[in-house]
């Protein structure tokens, strides 16, 4: 592997995977623009319990303990929803291109999630993030202090050719049930695509056969007997066709 912008990654499929790594002016970025939506989130909590729910800040333990539960949520479940839900995206990092992945490129869990928003409260010392920004710069692997604890990486989410670049013009998507395929496997079916013609002719039969072999199970209407390559490009129109 090579650790500089970018971070080459070899799957199990045999198809290398090429990361380029977010860089601490792109994350502070998508940091600003989810804390503007989590205080927007928070604005309408307030009107909700103020105006809605009829409670008033001061009036009780009660309330105190109402609006400290809500921000808990906000500021800590705000980040490891999206990034578990959303594959490593929340709504600043989705608009600025970026994604949260493990070391090894797989999606993130909660559990990795969770450890890197939970030391967030490290990384955003002494309140404007220099910590976090520090560690961003001096690691090698643009890791703030909370990705080096979980093992996760911020890339930027690569310039996708569109399906009609990467798939035969006679392939077209089909009624399939797509959903047990990952992004992770995603990028595999179309780094490959984009990169058979390069390919000597039995490395090229052979990456196309683990592929669809690893990926036909999980595709709901596929048939067996379709060639590897063939299903390979239908999945990839099919898969793209609905994200």
């Amino acid at each position: 592997m090579v650790f500089e912008d970018r971070l080459t990654i070899d799957t199990p499929e045999g198809v290398p995977l090429e990361l380029t790594l977010a860089g601490v002016g792109s994350r502070f970025t998508s940091a600003l623009l989810d804390y503007l939506f989590q205080t927007i989130i928070l604005v309408a909590l307030v009107l909700v319990l103020r105006f809605g729910v009829g409670i008033d800040q001061g009036s009780s333990g009660v309330a105190a303990a109402l609006w400290a539960l809500g921000f808990f949520v906000v500021f800590w479940g705000y980040d490891v929803a999206f990034e578990v839900l959303n594959s490593g995206r929340t709504p600043g990092k989705a608009l600025n291109g970026l994604r949260v992945v493990r070391e090894s490129g797989a999606p993130v869990t909660f559990g990795t999630s969770a450890v890197r928003n939970v030391i967030r409260i490290i990384d955003i010392l002494p309140g404007t993030y220099l910590v976090g920004m520090v560690s961003i710069v001096v690691t090698r692997r643009n890791q703030r202090v909370g990705d080096l604890a979980a093992g996760t990486l911020v890339i930027r989410e690569p310039r996708r050719l569109p399906p009609e670049v990467l798939v035969s013009p006679s392939v077209q998507a089909q009624a399939w049930d797509t959903s047990a395929i990952g992004q992770e496997e995603l990028d595999a079916v179309a780094a490959f695509l984009a990169r058979r013609g390069d390919l000597a002719a039995g490395a090229r039969i052979q990456i196309a056969a683990e592929l669809a072999g690893r990926l036909r199970t999980k595709v709901g209407g596929a048939i067996a007997s379709e060639g590897d390559e063939t299903f390979l490009e239908r999945l990839l129109a099919t898969k793209r066709g609905r994200l």
